[in-house]
């Protein structure tokens, strides 16, 4: 008979640090999962690592904008030489079917790319996607870079940097280890009206509101709906939220970061009074073990988390997170169990 899981020990989900640092654990050979400004990632050598632009963290010391360090994980090479691979739109579908048959995959992909998008819509239909241990998130840039700088993407051992295409580093694991992906959503629908959409889209017009077919960013101005909680639907016991980009009302046009589904009842969320101490209430004693995190940086903005902790949770705040398929404004993490 197999002995309850427990995790294995871990010091944390990465730790924020400095140029010099980061050399260091290159060097040794490491395999790393980087988060970093673009200008840095741009001065560091070849290596066993993966990264996206992003210049929000989670730190050490609590939560942190910096573009002159980089966020480091550490990642688990207990079974064989974990492999880098790129994809794009015409390989994107295969990600998990490349994947180890026991193992975990760790996936970033550049936001507003195509690959971004069709991730984002197509992903819980591709093949062994929710079979195979699936995490990661959406690179981005700092918010004052918006639309003059493009996320990047990079493979280390080739100092290879993409904006249209996603990178996975697919890990093998031995049998007694399994990775157990969790999703911490703060977010609840609220007890409003029900909203379902006619088509599946980064964006929309028209919606349907208990039924009435009305104008969406209309609907949001008459309501006076505080566009920072995100859409909220359960997806089959899972809360799963879409976050607002952007409210053009003279269009009539409602910009998503994830898109919204034709068969989904969405609500408004219920507002959350907290973050920084809801997320570390939140969050179940062996969280503390976790090999790798993220978070939104959604979270990040509107709970105010600069200067402070979530938690012992460590990890990049970026434009997406990825739990087997595209998530907002959730935190996202990994416990390798051992049997």
């Amino acid at each position: 008979m197999n002995a309850s899981p427990s995790s294995l020990s871990s010091p944390v989900s990465g730790t924020l640090m400095d140029l010099q640092e980061a050399l260091v654990l290159i060097r040794r050979g490491a395999y790393l999962s980087i988060a970093a400004d673009e200008s840095l990632l741009r001065r560091l050598p070849s290596g066993n690592w993966i990264a996206g632009s992003i210049p929000y963290f989670m730190a050490q010391d609590g939560g942190e904008t910096s573009r002159q360090k980089l966020f480091i994980t550490e990642l688990p090479a207990h079974a064989g030489t974990p492999l880098l691979r790129w994809y794009d739109n015409s390989n994107l579908h295969k990600v998990a079917l490349d994947a180890p048959a026991h193992g975990l995959t760790v996936l970033i992909v550049p936001a507003f790319s195509e690959v971004h998008s069709r991730f984002a819509r197509e992903a819980p239909a591709f093949e062994d996607q929710y079979m195979k241990p699936l995490v990661g998130w959406i690179a981005g840039v700092h918010l004052d870079d918006l639309g003059q700088a493009a996320p990047r993407v990079v493979n280390g051992q080739t100092l290879t940097f993409s904006g249209e295409h996603a990178l996975a580093v697919h890990i093998p694991l031995p049998e007694s280890i399994y990775p157990r992906i969790e999703i911490l959503n703060l977010f609840r629908p609220g007890s409003g009206d029900v909203i379902r959409f006619p088509s599946i889209g980064f964006s929309a017009h028209e919606c349907f509101v208990n039924g009435e077919l009305v104008n969406l960013a209309q609907y949001l101005g008459q309501k006076n709906i505080d566009t920072r909680l995100p859409l909220v639907a359960d997806y089959s016991g899972a809360m799963i939220n879409v976050s607002f980009k952007a409210v053009d009302a003279a269009a009539g046009q409602v910009d998503f970061y994830a898109p919204v589904f034709d068969d989904v009842e969405y609500r408004i969320a219920e507002p959350v009074p907290n973050y920084a101490k809801t997320f570390a209430q939140s969050l179940p004693a062996d969280a503390v073990g976790a090999c790798w995190s993220c978070n939104c940086i959604l979270n990040y903005l509107y709970g105010e988390l600069e200067g402070q902790r979530t938690g012992p949770m460590t990890g990049p705040m970026t434009f997406g997170e990825i739990a087997y398929q595209l998530l907002n404004q959730t935190m996202v993490y990994v416990n390798l169990e051992k049997l």
